[in-house]
């Protein structure tokens, strides 16, 4: 719907008018597809001002309502950030269709031809708190890759999420295409994320982007499948190795580069062959910057008890996400205590080494069990754009069905394929 209309759609009308949807949008063609993404992009340029007014309001009101800086950051659009919004619309459609896409192929031995097919998922439920981004981005990988999709954003982000389904739905139907295959739930009373979760018979998977508590509310109700992630506590290692001058902008990219996302630094572990050198050199460069820091005993007696924006590390504050500017410094003996500590603390989101020995990458990337894992470079960049993978749904932590950017590949599925010569089984 729109926001033109006298009053919000129910869930089983939202329901049955997604899956009326689903048919048309997965046998699209991947040009009409891209069409539609080309209208996408040319109408969020032409709306910019509605689009950039509505936000306005909604950071206003979630100033006025004295919502934490992290999520006013996250629901904030700026121009740079719209453009950017678009330009990753306009980069999906440089990039393959996997719909059709046939696979492991293979001519078996009584001379059945047999091959998977790429399908997609179906309908989406994605459920998604204060980033406006997401609306875009889950509506047009859901076109490319012929989903439906039925979005819930949170109250705080309604007016933008409003003025940005105006120009999705125009895009749809500008090409011919159902404009039911994006939806928004409009009622944002929490009540309609309970019944969404309960609608198995419509809803293919649910996608939670928010906080652990959105997580755990969708695993513990939810009768499909929910694919988990964007959350992180994430680790930067600078080992005994570490060129220091080169690893600094890297800590700094990673910790103050956008604090508010799920792939920002939390915690530098520092080998203490180089901490002495180190750490005063990390507080010394991000203390300007605005960094505070929460340092272990060893941490903090080399940058000194009384540095300003150094404090003593709290018992929960390495188990915190921060998404703000705060940085959780530690010293380590060795690149198996980092691990340790990692694997202790870390949700398997983003974490990294910064180091010139091989060997100890090597391990570091084979032991950490994370969905991204750098060496020597940001964990900013555990992004689907940043990957070439085009805008993301979410960065998926578990296992199933996908780890890491869900871009076009992983919204979909597969089907098996066989043709004979009017085969029979023996």
């Amino acid at each position: 719907m729109t926001s033109t209309e006298s009053a919000p759609r129910s869930l089983p009308e939202i329901g049955r008018l997604a899956k009326a949807a689903t048919r048309q949008i997965a046998r699209a063609a991947t040009t009409r597809k891209d069409a539609a993404l080309a209208a996408l992009a040319d109408g969020l340029d032409r709306a910019r001002a509605a689009i950039l007014a509505a936000n306005a309001d909604d950071v206003a009101a979630a100033r006025a309502a004295g919502r934490e800086p992290w999520l006013v950051d996250r629901l904030t659009l700026t121009a740079n950030r719209l453009d950017s919004i678009i330009a990753d619309v306009r980069g999906l459609i440089a990039l393959p269709d996997p719909v059709g896409e046939a696979f492991d192929t293979t001519v078996l031995a009584n001379g059945l031809r047999v091959h998977r097919h790429r399908v997609p998922l179906g309908v989406l439920g994605v459920i998604y708190e204060a980033r406006p981004n997401v609306t875009v981005d889950v509506a047009a990988l859901a076109i490319k890759t012929g989903n439906v999709a039925i979005l819930r954003g949170g109250s705080e982000t309604l007016g933008s999420n409003q003025a940005l389904m105006v120009v999705v739905r125009g895009a749809l139907a500008q090409v011919g295409l159902p404009e039911d295959a994006v939806q928004l739930i409009e009622d944002v009373d929490r009540q309609r994320i309970f019944e969404l979760l309960q609608m198995h018979d419509v809803v293919d998977v649910i996608i939670p982007r928010g906080g652990a508590a959105l997580h755990r509310l969708c695993r513990d109700h939810a009768r499909m499948p929910v694919i988990v992630g964007g959350v992180g506590i994430c680790h930067l290692f600078v080992d005994a190795s570490a060129d220091l001058d080169q690893s600094l902008p890297v800590i700094v990219n990673a910790k103050t580069q956008r604090p508010s996302v799920c792939n920002s630094l939390d915690t530098v572990l520092v080998h203490a062959d180089v901490a002495a050198r180190a750490l005063p050199l990390i507080v010394a460069t991000l203390a300007p910057l605005g960094v505070v820091f929460k340092a272990d005993p060893r941490a903090l007696a080399l940058v000194g008890p009384g540095s300003a924006g150094v404090e003593p590390a709290g018992p929960d504050d390495f188990d915190t996400e921060w998404m703000s500017l705060v940085l959780g410094l530690k010293v380590v003996d060795s690149l198996d205590e980092a691990i340790d500590h990692i694997a202790a603390h870390s949700l398997n989101h983003s974490d990294g080494i910064l180091t010139e020995d091989v060997a100890n990458a090597a391990r570091f990337i084979n032991e950490v069990d994370s969905a991204g894992v750098f060496w020597n470079a940001s964990t900013r960049f555990n992004d689907g754009g940043q990957l070439g993978l085009g805008a993301e749904v979410a960065v998926s932590t578990q296992r199933l069905h996908v780890r890491g950017p869900m871009g076009l590949r992983e919204l979909t599925t597969y089907k098996w394929v066989a043709t004979g010569d009017y085969h029979v089984r023996a």
